[in-house]
């Protein structure tokens, strides 16, 4: 399973006013392990970022002027996330000014090269109603440090994010490849560990008898078929 957790840093807020993507920052997983086949751009967008914006990730015109346009690391990204379910938090608003920018170059829409897309802030709403649900606040909720996090960045989003959703799925907890063992004095790394086995038993013969008799229970109370025995048949 091939999952990409996507950030993007924008001029503002509005693709349709003309604002434009200026970073992309991806990380992937295979298998819900990192496996440090990142993708970063900055982006020349031909245009000043607004106040607003430029005040969350400090990317100035002058920083900007010398990197590639879009259209230059379009094909790059395209065959990056080919295929593969891609992670956002508040996946409307990158999604949106991504499709504008496949859009301008005459592509497909972004979507339409994923398998699938997970929004990490509806699963969130979902999972903690009430609650703030920040990528800042999902950090503190699940313990993933983001102390050295000043301005937002795309990549670095993304690495927080990774490291977010695997803790809220239950995966591993911490996505590090360069964390020293301190238990080995500092000589060793940690290295990621694959989840286990799954173990599955099977139903011993007098288990399915029981069950069956069950499913006869409810067949007569029904007066037909009940939900599981049709589930079963089907």
């Amino acid at each position: 399973m091939r999952q990409i957790v996507l950030d993007t840093e924008t001029t503002g807020l509005n693709p349709r006013t003309g604002d434009r993507v200026i970073e992309v920052g991806c990380v992937e997983l295979v298998n819900r392990m990192l496996t440090g086949n990142n993708f970063h751009r900055y982006i020349n967008p031909d245009r000043d970022s607004e106040e607003g914006a430029l005040a969350v990730h400090g990317l100035t015109t002058e920083f900007l002027r010398d990197k590639p346009r879009f259209a230059e690391i379009a094909q790059e990204l395209r065959e990056y996330i080919q295929g593969a379910e891609v992670i956002i938090h508040n996946a409307p608003f990158d999604l949106g000014f991504l499709n504008n920018e496949f859009k301008l170059l005459g592509l497909p829409t972004f979507t339409e090269h994923c398998s699938g897309v997970i929004d990490t802030l509806v699963n969130a709403k979902e999972m903690h109603p009430g609650k703030r649900n920040s990528l800042d606040a999902l950090c503190d909720r699940y313990g993933v440090s983001n102390a050295h996090r000043k301005l937002h960045g795309a990549l670095l989003d993304a690495e927080l994010l990774a490291d977010v959703y695997l803790s809220m799925t239950r995966g591993q907890n911490s996505l590090s490849m360069d964390v020293e063992d301190e238990s080995a004095g500092g000589g060793g790394m940690l290295e990621a560990v694959a989840l286990a086995e799954v173990i599955v038993l099977a139903a011993s013969a007098d288990e399915l008898a029981e069950h069956d008799s069950v499913l006869g229970g409810l067949d007569k109370a029904v007066k037909g078929n009940c939900i599981w025995r049709n589930y079963a048949e089907a």
